[in-house]
């Protein structure tokens, strides 16, 4: 395909792939079938077309496009010298009654019933229409009662399976909110998948963080607030320390600070050894987004004396601290100063404020308000400069911001 250009007409405006299924919006637009679907599917509130905003219901007819189709067909057919395929054939969507026999066989033994949920999971990923064919169909409620039996009977066969299709499928309606907004025995059977020895288990581990966040987003509060410490301890040693998967991390920190607003829910994180994992991963250097999130983690639980107190046990935590400053974002350099703030009022011990002077943090403290930052965060580390300015007064950074705060 090197030097062929393909016209721009025959391109998705969403995907800016090729179109293979086209479909005409009301608004008169071409796009992949499957890449307007999806945005349909995810949009917020009152959708509008990607290219003219104009309003486009999520209910709109989309009319294959089968003129373009052939345009298309006929191009690759003359460029196929150059390397350009045909357009493969798109493959006919299933039907309910598909859905409903392949969910009848997740009765029968073991291997019968895995062999229907790989079918299922192979028509869930091929596109938004099955998708959607197998939630109208409850395949969401199969797939939680599915895991659900898992947990109870001890058995592993199909977990990894149905937590793919769950997944895929997964669609905030009210019918998945009333199946799991108390549900106490699907997280317990999601946490039990954590701690289980399985087959494959980086991949089933990931998805069964991947549902736990999603099944956190929709439950009812009364269930947050009776979480137990175990399932804080679940989280914390097997997916944080042991490193499960970049995913299963994101999904982990987007847990632990959904719920730890709930009850004593902070306090319980804590005593899981959540904010000493959470420096060791940070130490560990992550993507930017995985730092933002353990720093907003970290801000939150240092909002309790006993996080705090755990904080300032690890040796290289104020040091950590000093160095990401500046150095990856504005909402890092919030929640630092935040946890910095809360260090200096309410856990000032003469070894922590002579710590904060020994390993940069005073003298990060003073390039914060030298930098081009947000005046907030000026003001915020200029505060903290003055909490302990007699313990600080030899650091040469602290003469200069005095001097330059009150001239004489």
């Amino acid at each position: 395909m090197d030097g062929v250009e393909i016209p721009e007409y025959f391109i998705c405006p969403i995907s800016l792939q090729a179109l293979q299924d086209p479909v005409t919006t009301i608004t008169g637009i071409t796009y992949e079938r499957e890449s307007i679907e999806q945005w349909l599917k995810t949009a917020r509130g009152n959708p509008t077309c990607p290219v003219t905003k104009q309003p486009l219901p999520r209910d709109s007819v989309l009319t294959p496009n089968h003129t373009l189709k052939r345009l298309i067909q006929s191009w690759c057919a003359l460029n196929s010298v150059n390397g350009i395929d045909g357009i493969p054939m798109p493959k006919s969507p299933i039907k309910k009654s598909q859905v409903l026999r392949l969910v009848k066989d997740l009765d029968l033994p073991d291997h019968s019933c895995t062999r229907a949920l790989m079918k299922l999971e192979a028509l869930a990923a091929e596109n938004e229409r099955n998708r959607a064919c197998m939630v109208e169909a409850g395949l969401e409620k199969c797939m939680v009662l599915f895991i659900i039996k898992c947990f109870k009977e001890g058995k592993t066969a199909g977990l990894e399976e149905s937590l793919r299709i769950l997944h895929l499928i997964w669609n905030p309606s009210q019918e998945i909110k009333l199946l799991v907004r108390e549900n106490q025995e699907f997280i317990d059977s999601l946490t039990w998948i954590l701690r289980c020895k399985i087959d494959n288990h980086v991949a089933v581990k990931t998805h069964a963080m991947l549902v736990l966040q999603k099944t956190i987003d929709v439950v009812c509060q009364k269930l947050p607030e009776r979480l137990n410490v175990d399932f804080f301890k679940d989280i914390i040693t097997r997916v944080l320390r042991k490193r499960i998967s970049k995913l299963a991390i994101k999904s982990a920190l987007l847990v632990l600070t959904q719920v730890c607003l709930w009850g004593r829910n902070r306090v319980k994180i804590v005593e899981a050894n959540a904010v000493y994992e959470l420096i060791e991963l940070e130490l560990e250097k992550p993507e930017r987004n995985i730092t933002e999130l353990i720093f907003n983690l970290l801000a939150q639980l240092c909002s309790c004396a006993a996080g705090r107190e755990q904080f300032l046990k690890h040796a290289g935590s104020i040091a950590m601290l000093s160095k990401r400053i500046l150095r990856v974002s504005t909402a890092t350099d919030d929640r630092a100063l935040h946890i910095l703030d809360s260090i200096s009022k309410f856990s000032a011990r003469d070894d922590a404020v002579l710590e904060m002077l020994r390993v940069g943090a005073v003298s990060k403290l003073c390039m914060v308000i030298q930098a081009d930052c947000a005046p907030y965060l000026k003001k915020k580390a200029g505060e903290i400069l003055r909490l302990h300015s007699n313990t600080w007064n030899n650091s040469p950074c602290i003469a200069v911001y005095l001097l330059t705060r009150y001239p004489r």
